[in-house]
């Protein structure tokens, strides 16, 4: 069973049509939009209300070109 190809979703998309209609599709496409720009919107607000020093980052390396994230660790004396 493979991918399905162009066809088959032309007709797909046909029958949704059919069934819901361009309208009720347009609406739902326009909520869903709304959707996803208020929650973009949140995410902004959320990361710009914490302060620089409440981000924690994660020391890099550079290794032949690529970047590598690392882990420091203090040694306890025993």
């Amino acid at each position: 069973m493979g991918s399905f190809s162009i066809w088959h979703w032309l007709i797909v998309l046909v029958i949704v049509m059919l069934v819901f209609g361009t309208k009720k599709l347009r609406n739902v496409g326009q909520d869903l939009g709304g959707a996803v720009k208020g929650f973009k919107d949140g995410m902004k607000e959320a990361n710009a209300d914490k302060p620089a020093d409440a981000q924690p980052t994660q020391p890099t390396q550079q290794v032949g070109g690529q970047t590598i994230d690392v882990e420091v660790k203090e040694k306890t004396k025993s």
